[in-house]
């Protein structure tokens, strides 16, 4: 067994990387700037905790967006069915929700920090909070120690660094350690928010903001499409991207939401991290099917019965049946079609733009919101500098790398922590 072990961060990666490696090290430090363990985590799932996912391997490595090879030996390491086992055998119980996702019962992050923080005691892991690190002692070629910010200095055989990324910054994540793993000769791809709202040009979302809309398909194309309708097709809510074709980045079918500035829900969250990793900062087209169960001939039809029942109405009164009201102006901006029409003297050609309208809602997408409102950071330093099997880097002896400071980001559902306990995991292994 080895001698001492320094994890600086106490974050997902950080505490599942201390935990492990009390099994390997006689002392384990784990450092933490914040006042508390896993302010991340508490946050998460919009404080519930979406621990991670209970699906198949193949599902997991599916909704890997950046280098999800890289992730093998630490998945099959540290896999899913772990991560819930530790938990649960801490004192946590879990719960499976919609689409795999897994929560603590209690429906509170609070009790999954819990149950980590009782692991870490009882391996006897000293934990030091409200203390950072200031810079990393080398010596031919090794890490052997660190300065922290209080101008102390401790001797080790492995430092773990488990600082985070760039999002959620309140939370400690500052981008700090990707600075200091440039300094030290580490590669650092360029980082983007990821799992963020989308902005977009049109002013008409402003006027459906707080709409929020389930069971719609949409796709995300890099370059401008026309704006012909397509045949809806049904999709998982994890979506998939198309590496060859006409320019499309993400299919996806799920929830959304129309905000402000643009769309978010989990449907776009997921779209944003295609985006951010395809073609981040230029413009994309988004085209939303709003009725995706139906065909084209099949929503015809259904208009055509509400007509019938609204036939003495304004075509701006016919639609409530279709449409949410915060929509219904704007549908029939897009249409063209005269509002205070009589909706028995609506033509069958534009009753076709209707239908096009709907199965074809299209949007311009401009950019993201920043990290204050991005779950992950896609980017970050690049695994050919590191070693997939033990997480070591290949620049520096005994210096481990773990959770979002690596270029791994995944999609929504509980992926992305569980890339951050399994490379956590391995990170303390020896």
């Amino acid at each position: 067994m080895a001698d001492r072990c320094v994890v600086v961060g106490g974050g997902a990666a950080g505490m599942m990387a201390a935990y492990s490696a009390s099994f390997n090290f006689s002392e384990v430090i784990l450092i933490e700037k914040n006042e508390k363990l896993g302010k991340k985590v508490y946050i998460t799932g919009k404080g519930r905790c979406n621990v991670t996912n209970d699906c198949e391997p193949e599902t997991f490595f599916e909704n890997v967006v950046s280098n999800p090879k890289f992730l093998y030996s630490a998945y099959y390491g540290f896999d899913n069915g772990a991560v819930m086992k530790l938990i649960s055998d801490n004192g946590c119980p879990l719960k499976r929700e919609r689409g795999d996702r897994v929560f603590p019962v209690s429906d509170h992050s609070s009790d999954v920090i819990k149950a980590l923080n009782d692991a870490l005691k009882r391996r006897n892991v000293k934990v030091r909070l409200g203390i950072g690190l200031k810079d990393m002692i080398i010596d031919s070629g090794q890490v052997c120690g660190v300065v922290l910010t209080d101008g102390s200095k401790t001797e080790c055989d492995r430092v773990i660094l488990a600082t985070g990324g760039l999002s959620y910054a309140s939370t400690g994540s500052d981008g700090y350690g990707h600075r200091l793993l440039k300094k030290l000769g580490h590669t650092v791809t360029d980082c983007r928010p990821a799992l963020v709202p989308l902005c977009t040009e049109e002013s008409c979302v402003k006027d459906m903001q707080g709409l929020s809309l389930k069971n719609v398909s949409v796709k995300l194309f890099d370059v401008p499409e026309d704006m012909c309708a397509f045949e809806p097709k049904q999709k998982t809510d994890k979506g998939k991207s198309r590496k060859k074709g006409d320019g499309l980045i993400y299919d996806g079918f799920g929830e959304m939401l129309f905000t402000h500035f643009g769309v978010s829900g989990p449907l776009i969250l997921s779209a944003s991290s295609y985006y951010a990793a395809k073609c981040h900062g230029k413009t994309a087209i988004l085209h939303i099917d709003l009725k995706p169960a139906l065909t084209h001939e099949q929503l015809d039809k259904r208009i055509l019965r509400d007509f019938e029942e609204a036939k003495n109405k304004a075509f701006r009164n016919s639609l409530n049946a279709l449409l949410p009201s915060s929509m219904i102006p704007v549908i029939i901006d897009r249409c063209k079609i005269d509002p205070d029409k009589q909706v028995n003297s609506v033509t069958k050609r534009e009753r076709e733009v209707l239908v096009n309208t709907l199965k074809d809602f299209t949007l311009t997408v401009t950019g993201t919101r920043d990290y204050n409102e991005a779950i992950i950071t896609h980017g970050g330093v690049s695994v050919k500098e590191v070693d997939p099997s033990t997480m070591e880097s290949r620049l520096i002896k005994n210096l481990y790398i773990a959770g979002e400071l690596l270029d791994v980001d995944a999609l929504t559902g509980g992926f992305n922590l569980q890339i951050a306990w399994s490379t956590g995991f391995l990170a303390g292994c020896m």
